[in-house]
């Protein structure tokens, strides 16, 4: 299998089979051998029920369906178990992105090497309040964050090595962040090329206001997974160590203080400094354990699917 096409979906009745059959169309005229994989994230209109026409006809043409709506990340999580493509091609169902993309993404892969290419939309048909703006503020986040330079990092059409896919985890919100995810599994080659953007034909977009906000706490999640995700304990017992030095130096001071220096017969718990001790010394051996209990989780932790799929197709 030469190349794997992943296309999560929720509620696109009407896109499904012009997409398919604009990808097939230039697919075959590039004499691959290919499998498109739908992923049906819980769609409550008549996706499904196309879905399964497109794969009766199609043996390349697979379909899954989860339980309920579980989320972009679980739905491209789903279809890179199942491909078996030596690249890797993903891209949205609203015909938005472009098909005749394909072959050029998929000689950057095969032919020059690369690991991930990630499309650009460098013009847009999107609302310029809810979508343009919020995202270059987004994406200049992200390659701050990530040292990355791409300037489109949520463009839903982009290209893989297959072994990239297979050692990536998507969870939460996190197909956002696939390439910074590569790029902390070790994988260097990133490139990018620009991609057509096409207006939406069919249906409304899917994203409110609120994937800015939570496209920025996923940021930060990311952001300290990758620094302290595999030894929580170098942040939380550092915060923790600093907090009861603290607390100690002030409880040091008290002491003296009382015994030394001290002629007016106040008592220590009269004094703020016994309050700034206790509390430091409290909160610091709480970090100190958070991070030591987080050590332990991490080493007996067991990654599950986040996704319930019901009905498959042709897999």
């Amino acid at each position: 299998m030469q190349l794997s096409i992943v296309i999560p979906l929720f509620n696109e009745q009407d896109s499904l089979t012009e997409l398919t059959e604009s990808i097939q169309s230039i697919i075959l005229s590039q004499d691959l051998e290919y499998e498109i994989i739908l992923i049906d994230d819980g769609s409550t209109d008549k996706s499904w029920s196309i879905i399964k026409n497109i794969c009766s006809k199609h043996s390349n043409i697979k379909g899954l369906r989860f339980l309920r709506n579980f989320g972009k990340s679980q739905a491209l999580s789903a279809g890179f178990k199942l491909c078996k493509g030596e690249v890797v091609i993903t891209m949205d169902a609203d015909l938005q992105d472009d098909p005749n993309e394909i072959p050029d993404l998929y000689k950057k892969i095969a032919i020059d090497g690369f690991d991930l290419v990630s499309g650009w939309k460098k013009k847009r048909y999107d609302s310029f309040i809810f979508k343009n703006f919020p995202s270059k503020i987004f994406n200049w986040a992200a390659r701050k964050t990530s040292g990355i330079k791409l300037n489109d990092f949520n463009c839903g059409i982009k290209a893989y090595k297959n072994v990239v896919i297979k050692k990536i985890n998507l969870t939460g919100g996190m197909h956002r962040y696939i390439p910074v995810l590569a790029k902390n599994a070790g994988f260097k080659k990133i490139a990018e090329k620009i991609v057509i953007h096409h207006p939406r034909k069919h249906g409304d977009t899917k994203y409110g206001p609120d994937r800015f906000i939570k496209g920025f706490l996923d940021l930060i999640t990311l952001w300290f997974i990758h620094r302290f995700g595999k030894r929580p304990m170098h942040f939380f017992g550092l915060i923790g160590t600093i907090m009861l030095v603290i607390g100690f130096l002030f409880s040091l001071y008290l002491g003296f203080d009382k015994l030394f220096v001290e002629t007016s017969g106040r008592l220590i718990t009269q004094r703020p400094e016994f309050y700034i001790s206790l509390t430091t010394m409290i909160i610091g051996s709480q970090f100190f354990l958070a991070g030591f209990l987080a050590e332990i989780v991490l080493r007996n932790k067991k990654i599950k699917k986040q996704y319930i799929i019901t009905e498959k197709i042709n897999g």
